[in-house]
């Protein structure tokens, strides 16, 4: 690990709306995120493998009448995104390092409203270990309401073919594009079509080499 990583790791752990569960174990916040941290009744949205945590603070800002939830298991990289929400003084951000095999283990039944996937890793050769996968829906489920939104956000043809079909099969399409940039529905609203034009760092360098970003959101 470099130094500017080792750093951003000792400094994140000092941050107020930085928490680290125990791999494995419940976490003592498990039901109580809006009570305890966030203090209020908003709506919960997570980000899962948010990375620098751009679009989780990119959300927040659109919407601050909800609270986001970043999680990610390189606490490096969350540090950017951590830090800007406590610079911006922003009560609607807070990250969780954790796998998220183990995201059961920080949220109770009914207590997330909305999913966002940016950006994951394909997962070429282990389809299980892909995040919009049985497994991991299954993981879900046990935390997302009943009427809760699931979107994905990708450059990867395999993953978003793999999502497509899973979809087809088992849930409910809401919306989805192969061309998010040269299909976004007009019926849009501006707040909505901001949300979509939030760049991760990934999303940047993807583009860059000529990728097309691919969108879709539904219900399980």
């Amino acid at each position: 690990m470099g130094k500017d990583k080792i750093r951003r790791f000792a400094a994140i752990k000092e941050f107020t709306n930085f928490f680290e569960p125990t791999i494995g174990e419940e976490y003592y916040m498990k039901g109580k995120w809006k009570s305890e941290y966030f203090k209020n009744e908003n709506p919960i949205v997570l980000e899962l493998g948010c990375g620098k945590g751009e679009y989780t603070v990119g959300l927040a800002k659109h919407f601050p009448n909800k609270n986001f939830i970043g999680c990610d298991i390189k606490g490096s990289r969350m540090y950017i995104g951590a830090n800007e929400a406590l610079e911006s003084k922003m009560d609607n951000v807070a990250f969780v390092r954790t796998k998220i095999d183990f995201i059961t283990d920080c949220f109770i039944e009914n207590e997330v409203d909305e999913i966002w996937l940016t950006f994951s890793d394909p997962q070429p050769k282990k389809p299980n270990k892909r995040l919009s996968s049985k497994p991991f829906i299954a993981r879900y489920r046990q935390f997302l309401k009943a009427d809760g939104i699931i979107h994905m956000k990708t450059d990867s043809d395999l993953l978003f073919e793999f999502t497509e079909q899973e979809i087809n099969d088992n849930y409910k399409k809401l919306e989805l594009t192969w061309d998010l940039y040269n299909e976004l529905p007009e019926k849009l609203d501006e707040v909505t079509k901001d949300i979509f034009h939030i760049k991760t760092h990934y999303e940047q360098l993807f583009t860059k080499k000529g990728s097309v970003i691919k969108y879709c959101k539904f219900r399980i």
